[in-house]
């Protein structure tokens, strides 16, 4: 299973020094919120090594077809309910995520449109549970816009090509650094909610 995703990840990547480069990511960020297991952070480095000016062009495509992706899985979520959350997670996992919705509510969608955490499992449980679609649309643009504008951020104040290719070939690495840094934020932010909540 890994060989195949790493494959396809490949696969994804090798778009970036196409004509289609744009489109590539558009369609991934789109179907990465439905059930697309490749996360777009690669190809947005594989592009940019390429076109370095266009970095933050594609922060926006990125985050703009990941929500729009996102609203796609809100409605499948509400439309079919928690058999299309079955589909990409199992039945113990589906309760852990509508568990940590009623204790934290949008603020989950937040931690997970930002870090790697799988935010279309987040996504289709928002519709799942009914979750108001404007605070959702509006949370997502803000964690999915920081996820991919602090990436478009690093690339476009690295000094050379070489250094980004050095970087999309450790891409695992990086993401997990500076997004980790950020889910790290989340998580003591939940948790200052939290104890506040409890000290009332």
């Amino acid at each position: 299973m890994l060989d195949i995703l790493h494959e396809l990840k490949d696969w994804i990547v090798g778009f970036a020094d196409s004509p289609w480069a744009i489109l590539a990511l558009a369609v991934n960020s789109f179907t990465e919120s439905i059930f697309n297991p490749v996360p777009s952070d690669p190809l947005i480095f594989g592009i940019a090594a390429i076109r370095p000016q266009a970095v933050f062009w594609l922060a926006l495509v990125a985050t703009v077809a990941s929500v729009a992706g996102a609203a796609v899985g809100w409605l499948l979520g509400r439309w079919f309910g928690r058999p299309a959350l079955l589909k990409i997670i199992s039945a113990k996992k589906s309760q852990r995520v509508e568990g940590l919705f009623a204790r934290y509510g949008l603020m989950v969608v937040l931690i997970a449109a930002f870090t790697p955490i799988p935010y279309k499992v987040f996504a289709i449980t928002a519709g799942v549970l009914r979750f108001d679609v404007r605070p959702f649309i509006a949370i997502s643009l803000v964690g999915r816009g920081a996820r991919f504008f602090l990436l478009a951020g690093l690339i476009f104040y690295l000094d050379s090509t070489d250094t980004i290719e050095a970087v999309t070939s450790n891409f695992t690495t990086v993401t997990i650094w500076v997004l980790g840094a950020g889910g790290l934020l989340g998580a003591i932010t939940v948790a200052v909610q939290w104890i506040s909540k409890k000290r009332r």
